[in-house]
């Protein structure tokens, strides 16, 4: 009975493979390309820190047609020192943040706000924030990271092996930086909320991570007593096994996390929503992109300058007839279609029992 395999089925299988591993400086190239992009959105245009972190006033007025232009006359007719920020909040609410004001040229602004547009004092939304709360909420924030990372690397030197957590880490300050990058650059606000989506892009860009390690763990178990897969082989077989896993799980959580940002961004303005949603779209991506293209090729190319994998590497290539960096590389192809038959209980060659020479008659 002839049953036509899915696209996944035939991954898992090894029927078919992509060559992550063997193509690894591409994607280590893509992955520089986006970090220097990065540093320089952060060195060039920095990140904007909100009120929460680097002090000042807040001003909410809440009135329909109420345009930012508007607004900026209102804040120049108040004589606000530097230059606030304005920014519209759905259709009927306005929100003005400047740097730190004292009790009296706040109470000013708000007098000026109620005059200009019509409102009752009582009806402005006020808040001010001093500089010393802002230091306080980014040493919890990074106090916070440093005790998660520590907390990973005991948990999967101890689950799994420490250059697995070495890997990971890796690709965690690699979703981390390009996203903080991003964020630079397409220039929102850095409030609490695009903290806690950074911290939760850790815990997923780590899920990930952990899914594609355990099946390298699962596939390389006793790898350095045969002959037949190199450590990359195996690990590239175990991507491919995982490839569609992390496409879906991707996929499903993106979906929701865009409808967010559109709503957040498209119907109610700035907001906490939007700041979270931003930061968790881009982290998702990113960390679906490093499980595979990053954190993986880089564990197998530290597992295969071990002594035991270079001599399995040399064994492999005997066996096969190739040199040893076009074993490597083609084992994610060659080699993973190996698998099915051998996995299935047959024998090869080598196994065959040798035959008794038949004694001479006497």
């Amino acid at each position: 009975m002839n049953t036509k395999l899915s696209f996944g089925d035939r991954l898992y299988r090894g029927e078919k493979s992509f060559n992550f591993i063997g193509n690894r400086r591409r994607w280590y190239a893509l992955s520089a390309l986006l970090i220097i992009t990065s540093a320089l959105s952060l060195g060039i245009q920095g990140l904007h820190l909100g009120i929460e972190f680097k002090g000042g006033s807040e001003f909410i007025v809440k009135k329909a047609g109420l345009t930012v232009p508007d607004a900026r006359a209102a804040m120049v007719k108040a004589n606000v020192p530097g230059d606030p920020i304005i920014q519209t909040i759905g259709s009927n609410k306005v929100r003005i943040q400047t740097g730190v004001l004292t009790s009296v040229e706040s109470s000013r602004v708000a007098d000026v706000l109620s005059s200009t547009f019509s409102v009752s004092k009582n009806e402005i939304d006020t808040r001010l924030v001093g500089p010393s709360w802002g230091k306080e909420i980014t040493k919890k924030a990074v106090t916070a990271l440093v005790v998660f990372l520590f907390a990973i690397i005991i948990f999967l030197s101890i689950a799994f092996e420490p250059k697995m957590a070495i890997a990971a880490i890796i690709a965690l300050f690699h979703d981390v930086w390009i996203t903080v990058g991003i964020y630079a650059l397409i220039g929102f606000e850095v409030t609490p909320s695009t903290v806690i989506g950074f911290l939760t892009i850790l815990g997923y860009s780590l899920y990930d991570t952990v899914v594609v390690f355990d099946k390298v763990r699962e596939n390389t178990r006793g790898i350095s007593g045969g002959s037949r897969l190199t450590y990359s082989g195996a690990a590239n077989l175990a991507v491919n096994q995982t490839l569609v896993r992390s496409i879906n799980t991707s996929i499903v959580a993106l979906l929701p996390v865009g409808s967010i940002l559109f709503i957040g961004t498209g119907v109610l303005g700035a907001g906490p929503l939007k700041d979270l949603s931003l930061a968790l779209f881009i982290g998702l991506a990113v960390g679906t992109y490093s499980s595979i293209f990053v954190a993986t090729p880089f564990l197998a190319a530290m597992r295969e300058r071990e002594p035991a994998m270079k001599a399995l590497a040399k064994r492999v290539s005997a066996r096969t007839g190739k040199s040893e960096s076009s074993s490597t590389s083609a084992s994610g192809n060659e080699g993973a279609a190996s698998v099915g038959p051998v996995a299935n209980g047959e024998r090869g060659p080598r196994n065959q029992p040798k035959r008794k020479k038949a004694g001479k008659r006497k």
